[in-house]
């Protein structure tokens, strides 16, 4: 199921750095990941909404996470370089 998320993305999770780093060579591409329960998940993702970190259409589809009963969401964003 992973999979489906890497071919949804228009690159592979390497290569979005690597293109976000061509672009724009002062920024760099950090990757959050929220593993858990799917309420856990999601209650997250809606709290950090909230706080205007996110938007909730930012973090990718629920996929299935690496324990049985689990779930993951990543969401991407460009900081500037220091």
């Amino acid at each position: 199921m992973p999979e489906n998320f890497l071919l949804s993305a228009s690159e592979s999770d390497g290569a979005i750095g690597a293109t976000l780093n061509e672009r724009m060579p002062d920024r760099e591409a950090l990757r959050l990941l929220l593993i858990g329960s799917r309420h856990g998940v999601v209650g997250t993702i809606q709290a950090l909404h909230r706080l205007r970190f996110a938007e909730v259409g930012e973090w990718s589809p629920l996929l299935p996470g690496p324990s049985p009963g689990e779930v993951m969401s990543i969401l991407t964003r460009s900081i500037a370089l220091t």
